[in-house]
């Protein structure tokens, strides 16, 4: 029965995030339970599980007169948010080598550019593998830092769309200037690993702070221009002029 309930609550959770992010729920949408939990077919248990943990997330706010409140973001919010991601990741590459990442982890994260540098190779770079192994070199920056409450926080504000170290790759209308973007980010990486090595904890939180910069110098790309730049990129059906 438990495990039941957990798959409805996924499957409620994963459905209306999607409508959150692709635009088809609006910015400024009243969501109450009873509706959604006819309109899905899910009892009101996990449509109310779902609800609330995409108010963790950040996507949705109660209401004064109860239900959630789909939230729409203005560009400050969305540079506000990456620059908080900049900070901790700058700090978890500090923690990882001010307390010494193992020769394992290191390994891995390795291993992770390796994949990358491969991906980045081929003339028409995969996208959706990039992303994939960018995500898991930043989920294994934060395990270096052997902190649980960091790793927990980072964890939190990736989950905002636009936030994420992957945010906005699906724009394959800029192929060629995205490839250029992608081999320098690959760069940082590396010299971020290097960093953390040698145990220079000062340059290595450095250096990720100005790589989570990449991500906002993106975003403010993509929104001062209109039309194709912004049209299909799901996350900008968040953000307000």
């Amino acid at each position: 029965m438990a495990h039941e309930s957990l798959t409805q609550t996924q499957k409620a959770l994963l459905g209306l995030r999607q409508r959150i992010l692709s635009g088809a729920i609006t910015g400024g949408t009243r969501l109450y339970e009873v509706a959604l939990a006819e309109e899905l077919a899910i009892s009101r248990t996990p449509i109310r599980a779902a609800l609330s943990r995409l108010a963790e997330e950040g996507l949705l706010e109660r209401g004064s007169g109860g239900g959630f409140i789909v939230r729409s973001f203005a560009l400050a919010d969305v540079v506000d948010t990456i620059d908080l991601r900049g900070v901790l990741e700058g700090t978890a590459a500090r923690y990882a080598a001010e307390r010494g990442a193992s020769p394992e982890n290191l390994a891995k994260a390795q291993t992770i550019l390796r994949e990358i540098d491969r991906v980045l190779a081929d003339q028409a770079v995969d996208i959706e593998a990039y992303s994939s192994l960018n995500t898991a070199f930043h989920d294994q920056l934060a395990a270096m830092a052997q902190s649980a409450t960091l790793q927990r926080e980072l964890a939190r504000i990736t989950a905002l769309p636009f936030a994420s170290p992957s945010a906005f790759l699906e724009d394959h209308d800029r192929i060629d200037a995205l490839q250029r973007t992608l081999i320098s980010a690959q760069a940082q990486h590396i010299a971020i690993l290097e960093a953390i090595a040698g145990r220079e904890s000062g340059r290595a939180e450095a250096l990720a702070r100005e790589h989570a910069r990449a991500a906002r110098r993106n975003v403010e790309f993509l929104l001062s221009h209109e039309g194709v730049l912004r049209e299909g990129v799901a996350s900008l059906a968040l953000l307000t002029d």
